[in-house]
């Protein structure tokens, strides 16, 4: 079965994570991306190493599967009027250059717009394309800083942290992917496309909830408080004898099965920690019980008792646990793909399940301009059309 987006062309001009993460989505979910990159040098990230998998770099293959790679410098002339053929034959343009580069070049969202009326126009940057703040470069580790993200990550006496993955790139490409499916919903009823423009901060604010809902309310920061929830208790990471183990004891009802699960049930008796409210309140009281408690089984013992009870709980595991768990295999989660240089390798599956226009991987991270010949020829090239496009260093 053909996935949702069968049909849709994308025409990608980005690199890196953002904008590749946004247009692998919509490749999994059954479009087609056609990946622009530069002659000779293409993505940023197919450099990035080690590791390398063969002559690939692992960073590259983790997030481009599914796509068609065209080597084309549209700033040269030549190069420029095969974009333009291209861009005929696209539904969806995605771009993360800094904001006012493509209008240099003749392809901003006004010219673009006006020659290709029904193209939907994604741009991804820093922060968005307008405000006082439109040209500074966006960069993830400086978004997450901004956006606020560190400062509520951390032990609440240490420094602030960024998070493991590139959350701010991460997640700017999910909304604009989101932003792209939306806009084409609307334009099957409008008949025209239109810009859809997200900035990595907006995004980032965004995943701010109830920390700025919190803040709203009270006027006070959200501090850090390293594993602990800022409303709820006990919900956290606690020690045991052979690891860390995070609880989730997100109500009074489900306290009351905890406590007899680590064989305490006198705290659920106990005045200082029969509600929520009471145990926030007395968290410094309950705190040094559940750990001296736990620390005295293996992480398996206490995950095998907290299920048969139904606690909500999960071990701290580390990459390669994760990778290995039978739920992610039996999910499709795990992808096993032929690459033509870099031979078999792994990527992860797609997270949508959809029952009736399935997300699907189906092809490996393309090498740097495998398909222009192939595309070139679609557009009306010939052979000695694109032998001189090579010539002159169009392609």
């Amino acid at each position: 079965m053909s996935g949702p987006l069968a049909g849709i062309t994308v025409l990608d001009l980005t690199r890196v994570l953002s904008g590749p993460y946004c247009t692998m989505m919509l490749s999994d979910m059954g479009g087609r991306v056609i990946k622009v990159e530069h002659p000779g040098k293409g993505d940023d990230t197919r450099h990035w190493g080690p590791p390398f998998v063969g002559d690939q770099s692992a960073y590259f293959l983790s997030v481009n599967r599914n796509k068609e790679s065209v080597s084309l410098d549209f700033k040269h002339p030549q190069g420029c009027d095969v974009l333009e053929r291209l861009l005929g034959r696209a539904d969806v343009l995605v771009e993360n250059f800094k904001p006012g580069a493509l209008d240099r070049a003749g392809f901003g969202w006004d010219a673009v717009h006006r020659r290709h009326p029904r193209l939907v126009y994604a741009s991804i940057s820093g922060y968005g394309q307008w405000g006082p703040r439109r040209d500074e470069p966006g960069y993830d580790a400086v978004i997450q800083a901004e956006g606020g993200l560190m400062s509520v990550t951390g032990a609440g006496d240490g420094p602030p942290f960024r998070l493991g993955v590139a959350i701010s790139d991460i997640v700017a490409g999910m909304f604009a992917a989101q932003g792209v499916t939306s806009a084409l919903f609307a334009r099957e009823r409008t008949g025209w496309g239109q810009r859809v423009d997200v900035g990595m901060l907006d995004a980032t604010a965004a995943l701010l909830t109830y920390q700025a809902g919190n803040y709203f309310a009270t006027g006070q920061a959200p501090a850090r408080m390293g594993n602990r929830h800022p409303t709820i208790a006990p919900y956290e990471t606690l020690p045991t004898s052979d690891g860390e183990i995070v609880v989730a004891v997100g109500n009074d009802g489900l306290w009351q099965r905890f406590c007899p699960a680590i064989g305490r049930p006198e705290l659920a008796a106990d005045a200082r920690f029969r509600t929520n409210r009471d145990r926030m309140a007395h968290y410094d009281a309950l705190k040094p019980e559940l750990d001296r408690t736990l620390s005295g089984r293996t992480r398996a013992e206490w995950t095998a008792r907290f299920r048969a009870a139904s606690i909500p709980c999960g071990g701290v595991r580390d990459v390669p646990e994760v990778l290995a768990d039978p739920q992610l295999a039996e999910r499709e989660m795990i992808v096993s793909l032929s690459h033509p240089t870099a031979g078999p390798t792994r990527v992860m599956g797609t997270p949508i399940k959809l029952s009736g226009t399935p997300a699907s991987v189906r092809t490996p991270p393309p090498t740097l301009g495998q398909h222009t010949s192939a595309v070139l020829r679609e557009l009306g090239y010939d052979q000695e059309m694109i032998e001189d496009l090579k010539a002159a260093g169009a392609i």
